[in-house]
């Protein structure tokens, strides 16, 4: 009864009016980002992240959850109309999506994956609910050690998680890391590669940095790319509702997709990409019309959906009991939390529980608005569409400048949000990810004071870090996180160099 006790405060916190006017934000912009191809919900949030650094921090993180749920809704429409997924979790959706709107059942397609994504949102958000008090209550018992050993697990699973190479992963890490070295030392007071720069004495903004690996390196690259922007956009003919049939063949789908995704957006090795296409697999297994995959078969487009919304709500699990990012989003909204002095842990449930509560109940309460704006509004997410590449970005750029200054008036903070750009433009080109890089400057501090900590505690003996049963299992999964990726890129290899040799046989 505490869980329910707990989520109806909350619901009193989520339906203050102001709040449910940043959800209307949040979802109204989370959809308009998820629609045009190349801006997902990390660089949206990234660019309100100065925008928003003096507001009440209860309505800036409802409005960054709103954003995230609403991204997710909105890759749908690229997908299925478009052919080009918004967001890198809608890649499965195009498949069949895309070609049941060249069949002219793209709002049959559209309103399946709104409704799907209405139902696994509910459902995972309920989830989210309940397990993240038994969370909370474990983590309590974790000591310095175990801390550090959680940070060593977040830290191995975003880089593993991340791009194609764990060993590109690990290097974009140690950037963040180093990053996070920069400015005072707080136990022996001093200067750490501040190289005489009065203004890194106070290290290295993380807002800045999102700002600029996110949208500067994001526009810069778009810039840089010599790809035209020719694509043909499916209308949708006919009504958006579906039939008798399509109700039929959807709902265990989505049911299917819920109970997918929300585990594996829990994991911290998850994220929202594994459940989609894993849903896709299980859909094409279990499905009455095997000829219709590859062609346009609705459960194709309804499973995956769900499993995509439900992992967002997943991802938060972690992200707000434990405070790891799975998802680049889940590392820029950390960064949030951290702008309004909030670190996400279990004493957050402790000490801001209302907000913590609040949030969880926005998350139900964005859904419903969701589920109105995807279905009558269909006509004007297109018309975005059309909107010129150049145009767009050139938006972008204008408005993490102006964000930036007004968070932090200086022309030293312009420098840097400029290098940093370059930077991450930079990593884009050469195939490194963005997000072990925030991650590394949110966490690698963190990391290193509870390491200090647990030390001082043993008088310098690093014995103590494998001394709790719960330590041990921590750094084996990171360990595990980082050689099982590796083993099974070397085993596909392997394969594909035996295979060549046979066929040259």
């Amino acid at each position: 009864m505490d869980t329910f006790a707990l989520l109806a405060q909350g619901f009193l916190v989520a339906l203050e009016p102001i709040n449910l006017f940043y959800a209307l934000l949040g979802v109204t912009l989370g959809t308009a980002v998820g629609v045009l191809p190349g801006i997902g919900p990390a660089l949206t949030v990234a660019l309100l992240l100065p925008v928003t650094y003096k507001l009440d921090p209860a309505g800036s993180l409802i409005m960054f959850a709103g954003i995230y749920y609403g991204g997710m809704y909105g890759g749908s429409t690229t997908s299925i109309l478009l052919n080009t997924p918004g967001e890198s979790a809608s890649i499965v959706t195009a498949l069949e999506g895309n070609k049941m709107a060249r069949k002219g059942r793209g709002g049959p397609a559209l309103a399946t994956a709104a409704i799907g994504s209405f139902i696994a949102g509910l459902i995972a958000t309920a989830g989210l609910a309940l397990i993240a008090p038994w969370i909370v209550k474990f983590a309590l018992s974790f000591g310095p050690a175990e801390y550090f050993a959680l940070m060593v697990l977040a830290f191995m699973t975003v880089s593993a998680a991340f791009g194609d190479s764990s060993l590109r992963g690990l290097t974009a890490l140690f950037i963040g890391l180093t990053l996070g070295l920069i400015g005072i030392d707080l136990q022996t007071g001093q200067a750490r590669l501040a190289f005489g720069v009065p203004d890194l004495l106070d290290g290295i903004e993380v807002t800045t940095l999102a700002v600029a690996l996110f949208a500067i390196g994001e526009t810069l690259a778009v810039a840089a790319s010599t790809t035209a922007g020719g694509e043909r956009v499916e209308p949708v003919r006919g009504s958006v509702w579906m039939n008798r049939e399509d109700w039929s063949r959807s709902w265990m789908p989505w049911l299917r997709g819920t109970a997918i995704g929300f585990p594996i957006g829990a994991m911290p090795a998850g994220g929202a990409e594994i459940g989609t296409f894993l849903s896709y697999s299980v859909e094409k297994q279990l499905t009455n019309k095997p000829e219709e995959f590859g062609h346009g078969a609705i459960e194709g487009v309804a499973g995956p959906e769900a499993a995509n919304n439900a992992s967002a709500a997943g991802t938060l699990v972690p992200l707000l009991t434990l405070g790891l990012p799975t998802t680049a989003t889940a590392a820029i909204m950390l960064a949030g939390f951290q702008q309004f002095g909030l670190q996400p842990g279990p004493l957050l449930f402790t000490n801001n529980s209302a907000l913590v509560w609040g949030l969880i109940a926005s998350l139900l309460v964005a859904n419903f608005m969701l589920l109105v704006l995807n279905l009558p509004l269909i006509g004007l997410w297109v018309r975005l569409l059309s909107i010129p590449r150049h145009w767009l970005y050139a938006g972008i750029l204008v408005f993490a400048t102006l964000g930036t200054i007004g968070a932090n008036p200086s022309t030293f903070e312009l420098g840097i949000l400029l290098a940093f750009g370059l930077l991450g433009y930079l990593l884009r080109q050469f195939g490194y990810p963005i997000a072990p890089v925030v991650v590394g400057l949110i966490l690698g501090p963190l990391a290193e004071q509870q390491l200090r900590r647990a030390l001082a505690i043993s008088q310098g003996d690093l014995t103590v870090l494998v001394q709790s049963p719960i330590s041990i299992v921590l750094l084996l999964l990171a360990a595990a996180a980082v050689i099982v990726p590796l083993v099974l890129r070397a085993r596909g290899k392997g394969k594909l160099l035996s295979q060549l040799a046979a066929d040259e046989d």
